[in-house]
């Protein structure tokens, strides 16, 4: 997600305008079908059915995608970004195994198979297709067996989360994230939102939704915000002064790009890599744990439900340090605590940022929907620090427990 929170996205094509498309990538190969996939907000999204296996894909199926330009303007680089962390963790296993090429699957040094999707290039041997409307195509591998899910299902589920982000991570560890492009500049940088939302609040717009017949919740709502105004800058300080430092990471690690296996349950991928950038992984960490440890999810209408369950984030955390531990220094595991209840703050804010803006980028399904997505991260957040103590117990005790395992 960019740092204006849009996801507004262009008219959908027809399904049966894509034949073109999709026959670039299948090359020779006969198109069987084509149909919408998955529930992205993003980007427009089609699995490609072949009559036959192709060689190229070994598999009769890939997935299609249209790059939404408005929140990618430079969706070349993504695809430039794709091929030097998957050229970089090829090179790896090289290393390690001696195989050589494209590596779309890898076995960890525990045993455990873990997928990487691939770019297809077309017939023409390149990695995009832009069709008569100057629309942006690309088509990667699909990773069959195995789906994602919407919310945590068990504390196993919430181990396996922890794990592929932590795996994820320590592919990447070794990887320069000034090798990467900045898909996404100001992402995650709380500090910009602040300024954002400030600036909004000077809009007509933003002064009517204020003087609204919600007055009361949203004055409260910019009482919590300006409360958290002096911690704000946490994770953007530490990096100034050094304690943190720049990692190349995933940018989007909720639980719904998290690939679980269909018959062993493991975590097998996580998705959508448009947004692996330069960036802390404490990003990535208090996105993950903000998503998966928030049992009711982010939709719900029950505020009174809404909670941070630590024993989540304890398994979680557990999945994710055991994987990390190489590399992670005393300062990453003392601002654990610190990028979970800043991401979730930052998440609220956007959505409150939008509603008073008049719901110009996030969409929305009724009157007051990112208000309520605003209060809805808000009592996650004042949960998240209610239970400061207990949170910082656990980043400890995973600390010492993978240490040990290391």
């Amino acid at each position: 997600m960019p740092i204006d929170g849009k996801v507004l996205s262009v008219k959908k094509p027809a399904v049966d305008t894509l034949l073109p498309i999709a026959q670039a990538f299948a090359r020779q190969h006969v198109v069987e079908q084509i149909q919408p996939y998955g529930s992205g907000n993003v980007n427009d999204t089609y699995l490609v059915t072949l009559t036959a296996p192709a060689p190229h894909l070994d598999s009769r199926y890939f997935v299609l995608q249209r790059v939404n330009t408005r929140v990618f303007p430079h969706p070349e680089l993504i695809l430039v970004n794709m091929r030097t962390f998957l050229s970089h963790i090829a090179q790896r296993v090289e290393q390690e195994t001696g195989r050589h090429g494209q590596v779309s699957t890898i076995t960890t040094p525990s045993g455990r198979r873990w997928h990487m999707p691939q770019i297809i290039s077309n017939g023409s041997g390149t990695d995009s297709y832009v069709d008569q409307e100057q629309a942006f195509w690309r088509a990667i591998t699909l990773i069959e067996g195995a789906k994602t899910y919407g919310r945590i299902r068990d504390a196993a589920h919430a181990y396996e989360s922890g794990f592929a982000l932590g795996h994820f991570h320590a592919l990447l560890s070794d990887l320069a994230p000034t090798t990467l492009h900045d898909t996404l500049p100001g992402f995650h940088i709380t500090p910009h939102y602040l300024a954002a939302y400030d600036a909004i609040l000077t809009d007509t717009s933003a002064r009517r939704r204020q003087q609204s017949v919600q007055r009361e919740v949203v004055r409260e709502t910019m009482r919590f915000v300006d409360e958290c105004r002096a911690w704000s800058s946490v994770l953007e300080d530490a990096l100034s002064r050094g304690e943190l430092t720049l990692r190349s990471i995933h940018g989007d690690p909720k639980v719904d790009n998290i690939l679980i296996d269909d018959e062993s349950a493991r975590a097998v991928s996580i998705i959508d890599l448009d947004t692996v950038k330069p960036g802390l992984v404490h990003y990535d960490i208090g996105d993950c744990l903000r998503s998966c440890c928030n049992p009711v999810g982010e939709e719900t209408t029950d505020l009174e439900s809404v909670h941070f369950d630590v024993e989540l984030c304890r398994v979680i955390l557990e999945g994710y340090l055991e994987e990390t531990a190489g590399f992670f220094t005393e300062a990453d595991y003392a601002y654990v605590y610190d990028s979970i209840r800043l991401i979730t703050f930052e998440l609220g804010l956007r959505f409150f940022s939008d509603y008073l803006a008049g719901d110009r980028y996030f969409k929305t399904n009724y009157p007051d929907h990112n208000l309520q997505r605003a209060l809805v991260q808000f009592r996650l957040a004042a949960s998240i620090e209610a239970q400061e103590t207990t949170i910082r117990q656990i980043v400890e005790e995973q600390q010492r427990s993978a240490h040990l395992a290391v």
